[in-house]
């Protein structure tokens, strides 16, 4: 168990700071996904390394769904206001930014944006199944997808003012 820990840490800390960007909340919600981890370990059928870490990395995003439907902190930001909140301007240039800048910033959006976009972009999940996992429509997955692209864009292009 200990070599394993070590070998993952990092890399699911990663997985579980992208949905709980508080150092506390992450670190509890890592230690719970661990422990579901090694006792899991023994009914699973083991596929491979790639396979493996797939298993691992879900088991962390579902612990941390779990944590934030707990604590009532996946609320979804109102469509009407975000829009008016969000300017239409031209693409941002993400490259331009460090990984932790752009990790940051979207460790910054508010928890329904976030998490979308973590569960759709980093995760690969359809919204059907987003849906499924948040307790909410498609469509609402959907839509959060895109306020949070458009907030998440804007960030991006004011932090690359801020740094001319």
């Amino acid at each position: 168990m200990s070599q394993l820990y070590k070998m993952y840490v990092k890399r699911l800390s990663s997985v579980c700071y992208r949905y709980v960007p508080n150092e506390n909340d992450a670190k509890d919600v890592l230690q719970n996904s661990f422990v579901k981890i090694f006792t899991t370990i023994p009914t699973i059928d083991y596929q491979g390394e790639d396979a493996f870490w797939n298993w691992m990395k879900k088991v962390v995003a579902n612990e941390a769904l779990c944590y934030l439907r707990e604590r009532k902190r996946l609320l979804f930001v109102d469509q009407e206001l975000a829009a008016h909140q969000i300017s239409n301007e031209d693409e941002p240039q993400p490259e331009r930014l460090s990984k932790e800048e752009l990790q940051r910033l979207i460790s910054e959006l508010p928890d329904g944006y976030r998490t979308v976009i973590n569960l759709h972009i980093f995760e690969g999940y359809p919204h059907k199944k987003i849906a499924e996992l948040l307790g909410i429509t498609e469509s609402t997955s959907s839509s959060q997808l895109f306020f949070a692209k458009r907030a998440l864009a804007k960030r991006i292009k004011e932090l690359l003012n801020d740094k001319q």
